[in-house]
């Protein structure tokens, strides 16, 4: 099971009521955070989630409403007397960004890894999740992301038995390990069937609508997406800014055929977008306009 919390879903600033655009998810006790403006660790807070178990933290872009957050919460991750190894991935630059702003949390007891974004497309296989990164385009190098947690095929009795595999070893198969006994080596898919459909959350923010977002979207369970603006006379605001209407969230939610679209990173100007998602459910009807602390959890399908 895969659990997600839209933490914030404010662009530019946060506000009363609405923090700075991030997500975090937890797979298997460890936990994932996407991007990390100020006020991200109050999020977490207010959530009832816990900072300390965060392994992996991805940024999409520079901005400081996507990073500023962070000397507080490596700060706070460090008071917390983590030892175990943090990992960064952004794109290129990463290291450089973040070492000015550690000017200000410059000791800390854990090491930090640092994964440098380069390609249009690149993968990454991080603590049990699979993460495909995909540029986008805005007004400076920016990155959507898709995670994705694979599951693999259903045991095999019938074979297990068909070629004497000794059953204490059935366990390790069945979680994809390789065994030997006395001299014979069993692997997975001796015993394992095709593997079955997984769990993929894609998330994509500060970005005109491009084609790349489509691809790395395809068949999603959730999108959650930028919609920067609501109303259609915004159009050439979001063209000139480089970002997104709802309307144009909606239109990619459809042609990639996802189960569940969440808008968010409001511009402070919209008041109620709950109100105005009503306005594109004929383009994608399960939309749903995105809250602070907003959470689903994502389970395998039967």
């Amino acid at each position: 099971m895969l659990d997600v919390c839209l933490l914030g879903c404010s662009g530019m600033m946060p506000l009363p009521g609405r923090w700075l655009t991030s997500l975090m998810t937890r797979l298997n006790g460890s936990n994932l955070l996407i991007d990390c403006g100020e006020g991200t660790q109050i999020a977490i807070r207010e959530k009832g989630w816990s900072c300390n178990p965060i392994d992996v933290i991805l940024f999409t872009h520079y901005h400081a409403d996507h990073i500023s957050g962070l000397p507080g919460l490596l700060l706070t991750i460090g008071n917390a007397e983590r030892n175990k190894p943090l990992t960064l991935v952004g794109p290129k630059g990463l290291k450089k960004v973040v070492t000015a702003l550690r000017s200000i949390a410059p000791e800390l007891p854990f090491e930090i890894n640092f994964i440098e974004l380069e390609g249009d497309e690149e993968h990454l296989s991080i603590s049990g999740y699979e993460i495909d990164a995909f540029r986008v385009r805005h007004s400076v190098t920016c990155y959507g992301y898709s995670l994705s947690v694979p599951r693999i095929g259903k045991f095999d009795v019938k074979k297990a038995m068909e070629k004497n595999i000794p059953k204490n070893v059935w366990n390790k198969l069945q979680h994809g390990g390789t065994v030997e006994v006395e001299g014979k080596v069993f692997t997975p898919d001796m015993v394992l069937g095709q593997d079955r459909k997984g769990i993929k959350v894609t998330y994509c923010t500060d970005t005109r609508p491009v084609d790349s977002i489509v691809k790395a979207a395809e068949g999603s369970d959730l999108f959650i997406c930028e919609g920067m603006y609501s109303d259609a006379d915004k159009d050439s605001k979001a063209k000139e800014n480089k970002h997104m209407t709802f309307r144009e969230a909606a239109t990619l939610a459809s042609r990639a055929q996802v189960k569940e679209l969440w808008l968010t990173h409001y511009s402070p100007s919209l008041v109620n977008p709950k109100d105005q998602v009503k306005t594109i459910k004929k383009i994608f009807p399960n939309v749903r306009a995105g809250e602070d602390g907003m959470s689903l959890d994502i389970d395998f399908e039967d």
